[in-house]
């Protein structure tokens, strides 16, 4: 048989408490908010960066097969 568990009854929190935590739960999340924008801006950089450097030797690659394929047609 199973026995029924008592419920803990503890006294409402102030108002005043429950705003000072929901401030600072607020400004935690703000700042880690601001944290994470700047890490993805960050990474943002250096992929704009590589993915640049990818696409310019795409297109060095595709010159020198266009100049290859001239030079084994003449």
């Amino acid at each position: 048989m199973s026995i029924v568990r008592r419920r803990v009854l503890r006294p409402p929190r102030p108002a005043a408490a429950a705003d000072e935590q929901h401030l600072a739960r607020l400004q935690r999340k703000l700042h880690q908010l601001d944290q994470e924008r700047a890490s993805l801006n960050r990474w943002m950089a250096n992929l704009k960066r590589a993915f640049h450097a990818v696409e310019k030797t795409r297109r060095r690659i595709a010159s020198l097969e266009r100049q290859l394929s001239h030079l084994q047609q003449s």
